[in-house]
C-alpha cells in the first residue's frame, strides 16, 4: 500500500473520529437532567442515534479502504459491525475488541429502535442505561483506535 493511499486513509479516519467525538460530547452536555425534560431525553435519543450512524461510517472507512465488502445486505449492519472485530491476516488488524462491539451493538439496536418506532416515547431509564455504556465504550474505543493505528503503521513501516 502507497503512502499517499495511507495518508489519505487516516485523514479520512482521524475526520470521522473526530464527528464521534463531537456527538460524544453532545451527549455528555445533554445528559444531566433527562429525568425531568423529556425533549432533553428526546434530544439524547437523537444523538445516540446520530453516534451509532457516525461509527458505523468509520466502520465504511475502514470496509472500503481495505476491501472487507459486505455482500449480503440484509445482515448488513450487523455483519459490518462484526467485521470491525475481525483480524484479517494480511489485510488489517481488528478496529475494535468484540466488548468494544458489544457496546455498539446496544447502539446500533437503540437506533433501529428510534427509527422505526414512530409513536414510541422515549424510556428514560433506557437512555441512563445507554449514558453509561457511552461511558464504558468511550475509554474502551479510544484504546482500541489507537492500537488499530499503531498496527497500521507497524505494518506500514515493515513494508518500507
Amino acid at each position: 500500500m502507497e503512502t499517499g493511499e495511507l495518508n489519505i486513509f487516516f485523514a479520512e479516519f482521524d475526520d470521522q473520529l473526530n464527528e464521534i467525538g463531537k456527538v460524544i460530547e453532545k451527549i455528555e452536555d445533554r445528559r444531566e437532567g433527562i429525568s425531568k425534560d423529556v425533549r432533553l431525553a428526546e434530544s439524547l435519543a437523537y444523538q445516540f442515534h446520530n453516534l451509532y450512524c457516525a461509527i458505523e461510517d468509520l466502520f465504511k472507512v475502514v470496509a472500503r479502504f481495505f476491501e472487507n465488502h459486505i455482500v449480503n445486505t440484509s445482515g448488513y449492519h450487523i455483519e459490518l459491525l462484526n467485521r470491525m472485530t475481525l483480524r484479517i491476516e494480511g489485510v488489517r488488524p481488528a478496529l475494535m475488541s468484540k466488548e468494544t462491539a458489544k457496546l455498539v451493538n446496544e447502539f446500533r439496536a437503540f437506533r433501529h429502535l428510534f427509527r422505526h418506532a414512530y409513536s414510541y416515547d422515549i424510556d428514560v431509564d433506557k437512555m441512563q442505561l445507554l449514558i453509561a455504556k457511552l461511558k464504558k465504550f468511550k475509554g474502551k474505543y479510544q484504546q482500541d483506535v489507537l492500537e488499530f493505528k499503531k498496527e497500521i503503521t507497524a505494518s506500514q513501516d515493515k513494508e518500507k
